[in-house]
């Protein structure tokens, strides 16, 4: 049996690596707990903490003990709530805010352990420099990259403005490594784009769920039906979306639902976590008084629509496709979503250090808890015509130690992709096949939700029936029944 492979959803440089989370950077009341506190175990505390200043063997500084005590008590909890130090905590304001220090460019572990360029951000420095999908990363500063993570991987690129990053890369086609140099830049990350994929039909990509993202959306979608007042469907694009501002995904499913309809719920212990949050500017305005929405045109609405998301679909994500699939909005496609439902709030310390801590689960507007579960595709289509590639092996919110229960429903089943034979054959396809550019012509799924808006045939994964034809989201037929 080998090891499950890790999670290669896209990182995109500044921002958090890995899974990202709802974010809620609240000021809610703490909940009184117990005045009387442990004593022995804290006796048991302040003993090891003697010991080490004692014993080891070398000097421990007081500062370093105390705050790696916080951070453990803190991440024992699930694997969502962190002790955030200066570094960390700038990092997730600098994330959920767009905008960043480092090269510009989306990167995911390669099969051999290298660092793959999935996609270089247009206009970034990296852009400019060259950087092509489909790079491999070797060296950093000529360390080499094979063992590093992908998280200590973005801290190297990430620095100051203006300080330089030597990068050298495999490319196919080229005999020898290629050096690059580039200069770090602020980068201002778009979370939104979009455009017409041919005559009626729209196609509009969240990468991610950060400040600005509602009032991108608002822009681009008011863009799309300017240069096509009659739109006849839309996909929305959720695949490898790692989640991001909880007042995001809310505005987002919005957009598309009746005003004031019920978008998420939350609960928790505190009484302010017990909340049902609805589609009304209260909910999902961060940046000033005024409605981004209010600028859409009416036929948003009602325009039919298609939802594509995988295994990389994650906590924000997943609101907003469970929020459209219980109001039979949209139709579903793709694979079972991460699994991440629960939100975790910004408690400051100092003015530099903060704990990431998980204070809700959230439910959909029918009640379904995501948590260690995900959103079911109401059709389940592969990654590709000949399989789900990678996304099948990935790593889901059941299979991490101590993650929270689902409170309501039977998790998700653990990822039972272990066997090494499964995982060499599957990568050593992936290994042939060129990097896949969402909303490409070469985009299977994408091709497979225009299909299902047309009233087309549709295929769908092989553990499902081959072929199967569904009527237009035109005709009054329960479609999330398919």
């Amino acid at each position: 049996m080998g090891k499950k492979l890790k999670n290669t959803g896209l990182i995109g440089l500044g921002v958090i690596a890995g899974i990202a989370v709802s974010l809620q950077f609240s000021a809610m009341a703490q909940k009184p707990v117990e005045p009387a506190l442990p004593l022995e175990e804290l006796r048991q505390l302040a003993d090891v903490f003697g010991l080490i200043k004692s014993d080891y063997v070398e000097p421990v500084e007081d500062k370093k003990l105390l705050t790696e005590a916080i951070a453990g008590m803190v991440a024992s909890l699930d694997p969502h709530s962190a002790y955030l130090d200066k570094k960390a905590y700038a990092e997730l304001r600098e994330g959920s805010q767009g905008k960043f220090v480092g090269l510009g460019i989306e990167i995911g572990q390669s099969e051999d352990g290298y660092i793959k360029i999935v996609s270089p951000i247009e206009d970034s420095p990296a852009y400019r420099a060259g950087i092509k999908a489909g790079d491999l990363i070797t060296r950093l500063d000529g360390t080499p990259v094979k063992g590093m993570s992908l998280d200590d991987s973005v801290k190297k690129m990430r620095g100051e403005p203006h300080t330089k990053v030597n990068l050298t890369v495999l490319r196919k086609g080229e005999t020898e490594p290629l050096l690059f140099a580039i200069a770090r830049e602020e980068i201002h990350q778009k979370s939104v784009k979009g455009r017409l994929i041919e005559p009626g039909y729209a196609w509009l990509r969240i990468a991610q769920f950060q400040e600005p993202t509602v009032d991108d959306l608002a822009a681009k979608l008011v863009e799309l039906y300017k240069q096509d007042p009659n739109i006849k469907g839309l996909v929305l694009d959720l695949r490898n979306d790692p989640g991001g501002v909880l007042q995001g995904a809310i505005g987002v499913a919005a957009a598309f639902l009746p005003r004031d309809s019920a978008i998420v719920s939350t609960n928790g212990q505190l009484p302010d976590s017990k909340q049902i949050f609805y589609g009304r500017p209260e909910y999902y305005a961060l940046r000033n008084d005024s409605d981004a929405l209010a600028k859409l045109p009416d036929a948003i609405k009602k325009v039919p629509m298609a939802v594509l998301v995988n295994t990389g679909s994650a906590s924000a994500s997943e609101i907003v496709a469970g929020a459209l699939q219980d109001y039979k909005r949209a139709a579903i496609i793709g694979s079972q979503t991460f699994g991440k439902g629960s939100v975790q709030t910004i408690r400051q310390l100092t003015p530099d250090t903060a704990v990431k801590l998980t204070t809700a689960r959230y439910y959909t507007p029918n009640g379904r808890s995501i948590q260690a579960k995900g959103i079911s595709p109401d059709l389940l289509v592969d990654e590709n015509a000949d399989g789900d590639g990678l996304n099948s092996l990935r790593t889901r919110e059941a299979d991490l130690d101590k993650h929270l229960s689902n409170d309501r429903d039977q998790e998700g089943a653990k990822t039972n992709r272990d066997e090494l034979e499964e995982q060499l054959r599957v990568m050593a396809m992936e290994k042939q096949r060129k990097p896949l550019e969402y909303g490409s012509t070469d985009d299977f799924q994408l091709s497979q939700a225009l299909n299902h808006l047309k009233g087309l045939p549709v295929r769908l994964a092989k553990t499902e029936s081959k072929l199967v034809q569904v009527e237009s989201p035109t005709v009054k037929k329960d479609l999330s029944k398919k």
